[in-house]
């Protein structure tokens, strides 16, 4: 089966293909078209047509559109689902959470857009009336990756449809399928054609054609940090906006007097949620002197709980990851040499067809490490001790990124002080708390601009200063 891309509410084949591999069996399951330069060209060029005309729309109108699309989404939910699992892997928890949230921003930005107020500004001697008007920006470029296709895709699509801007995604062609079966269901709705467009291909082909066009007023990415900088590299052709998040390495910080138990379910639960390849898990854990064989002992028993996908049995579920160049960067990680540290369970690949590895706990990791210098992006997690003389908030901010950070206290004044402190645009105290309505973004190298809550909305609208003389 080749799948196609889609431009202008059509499905387009291309001349080259792209093979896609289910990471449970290691099989190849479909083919995706790769979209040319010229692809992409047309379907900013459509893009740019629908916005003149999707952009004129009420929001009540866009309301309707959106919510026939919500409905057959919720119609077809367990095909997608079905897809999700079979091109990534994932559990069906937490396929079916990658899902939802496409749903979920689709109907929250909908909401959100009504109450998008614009503001009246005093004049100061009386002469004038003034206000701020919002209007959509016209054309947004979006550039997701393969981890959660369906959440990424709703980050950026959600307040797309609802300000009244046209799109061009490029999905990731490690994952297409289930964002393509989307597409099937917005072609069912009556958009004005070209409101929505998915591509695949080479990020040196679609990304920096995406880029380079003077079409697009803003260009959005989930991805690394080294795609961001490629994608700011690429874009000054024409002056456009940038909302950017890119890379983790995440910090963890477990007091002395930290509830261990409720710690050490939160933070393993989330470094082996969706194997690891998630920007805001865990990457670099550091656990107060006093606990740290403790919180190893009742990790490495939790780790160990673990079972794969599909297999029969009790305890929570691994994935793979995502592809077998990623088990080979796993095992890498777990050369001694990358971490100078003492492997506690796990450090091999996982004895079964596909893209397994074991769920790896290592200690007493050198801080200087490639393990702790690197995003990980999969399921290791590095342990390192600290003592009273360390500052510990020092130890977390070591790091270019700034993506999330989590600290585990229950000392008020310490947790204040991880507010102050901390050079992240998500601090997490004692528990790993997302949520839609909540901005998530990040600072330093892990980039700018928010995603969700009705903060994002700002990147997707104009801005226009009205005055009028009385």
């Amino acid at each position: 089966m080749i799948i196609k891309n889609f431009i202008d509410n059509e499905f387009v084949e291309s001349d080259d293909t792209i093979e896609v591999y289910n990471p449970a069996t290691g099989e190849k399951i479909s083919q995706v078209s790769s979209a040319s330069a010229e692809d992409v060209n047309c379907a900013l060029h459509t893009a740019k047509n629908a916005a003149d005309y999707y952009g004129q729309l009420s929001i009540s109108a866009r309301k309707v559109l959106i919510d026939e699309l919500i409905i057959k989404l919720k119609d077809d939910e367990e095909t997608i689902i079905d897809l999700l699992i079979q091109e990534t892997g994932k559990t069906y928890d937490v396929a079916s959470y990658d899902f939802n949230m496409l749903v979920d921003c689709l109907g929250y930005y909908v909401e959100e857009v009504k109450r998008h107020y614009g503001e009246t500004i005093p004049d100061y001697d009386g002469g004038h009336l003034n206000f701020l008007s919002y209007q959509p920006i016209g054309v947004v470029a979006g550039l997701l990756t393969w981890n959660f296709p369906l959440l990424n895709l709703g980050y950026k699509l959600g307040p797309a449809l609802a300000s009244g801007c046209a799109s061009v995604f490029k999905i990731s062609d490690k994952t297409p399928m289930a964002s393509m079966r989307v597409a099937e269901l917005i072609s069912e709705v009556a958009f004005p054609k070209g409101t929505v467009n998915f591509l695949c291909g080479p990020g040196k082909v679609v990304s920096d054609a995406l880029a380079q066009s003077p079409i697009p007023r803003l260009l959005t990415i989930i991805g690394s940090t080294f795609a961001g900088k490629k994608l700011i590299e690429q874009s000054p052709t024409t002056v456009k906006r940038l909302s950017l998040e890119l890379g983790g390495d995440a910090p963890v910080l477990v007091f002395d007097d930290a509830d261990l138990d409720a710690a050490v379910a939160d933070i393993v639960g989330l470094k082996l949620a969706n194997a690891g390849q998630i920007c805001v898990a865990p990457n670099r854990v550091f656990v107060h002197r006093s606990i740290y064989e403790a919180f190893i002992e009742k990790a490495k028993a939790l780790m160990e709980s673990y079972r794969y996908v599909g297999d029969a049995g009790a305890g929570p579920e691994l994935s793979p990851v995502v592809s077998e160049a990623s088990v080979e960067q796993m095992l890498k990680f777990c050369q001694p040499e990358s971490h100078k540290g003492t492997v506690v369970t796990g450090g091999k690949r996982a004895n079964r067809p596909g893209y397994f590895m074991q769920p790896t706990l290592i200690k007493d990791v050198a801080r200087d490490s490639a393990l702790t210098c690197e995003e990980i992006f999969g399921p290791i997690m590095p342990v390192m001790p600290f003592d009273d003389l360390d500052d510990s908030f020092d130890l977390a901010n070591d790091t270019e990124y700034g993506l999330s950070a989590y600290v585990y206290t229950q000392n008020l004044s310490r947790a204040l002080e991880a507010e102050k402190r901390l050079h992240f645009g998500n601090i997490l105290i004692n528990e790993a708390h997302y949520s839609l309505q909540l901005p998530h973004g990040g600072l330093k190298q892990s980039g700018f601009g928010k995603d969700v809550s009705r903060l994002a909305l700002n990147d997707y609208y104009d801005i226009k200063r009205i005055s009028i003389k009385r």
